[in-house]
């Protein structure tokens, strides 16, 4: 197996044991400052599995455009609700935006069962719900041979300059 040439392809992976030394509080001290600040890179690079409803949140990716790995840019994710066909204003400035990414699904229900959104073109699907982003607005479309939809979210995420 070959070394990662840079730490792009290094895995967030934290080592399972640490030798401290027990007679050296100056040494001591030092492995614990590598300790932490190893814990803390590895923990920071993972994908932060919190979702909010009408708020963005830092979804933990970085995004390297490019071909720099100084300069990532982050991810946000945001859940939005619906009950139905219909515009939900997303609130996103588009202008900060360099991608809104394959990361964009939905699920609803009929009050009995769950189907899944899916993420399409301004054209419809038969018998599906779907939906796609505007400059304003996320545009929910419901074919008349879909279930009726009682309740659903969708779930966006975006790559953002800040």
């Amino acid at each position: 197996m070959t070394t990662p040439s840079n730490n792009l392809q290094q895995a967030p992976y934290l080592k399972t044991q640490w030798q401290f030394p027990y007679d050296d509080l100056r040494g001591l001290s030092h492995q614990v400052d590598i300790s932490y600040v190893d814990i803390a890179s590895k923990v920071n690079s993972r994908t932060i599995g919190t979702y909010a409803i009408n708020f963005p949140i830092i979804t933990g990716e970085k995004w390297y455009f490019g071909g720099s790995s100084n300069s990532p840019q982050q991810s946000l994710r945001q859940v939005y609700q619906f009950t139905g066909a219909g515009n939900i204003p997303h609130g996103i400035n588009l202008t900060a935006v360099s991608l809104i990414n394959h990361k964009c699904y939905g699920s609803y229900t009929d009050g009995t069962n769950w189907y899944g959104v899916i993420y399409s073109s301004s054209v419809g699907i038969a018998g599906q719900v779907t939906f796609y982003v505007t400059p304003t607005n996320i545009v929910v479309t419901v074919d008349g041979a879909a279930p009726a939809v009682t309740s659903g979210e969708i779930t966006l995420e975006w790559v953002s300059q800040f």
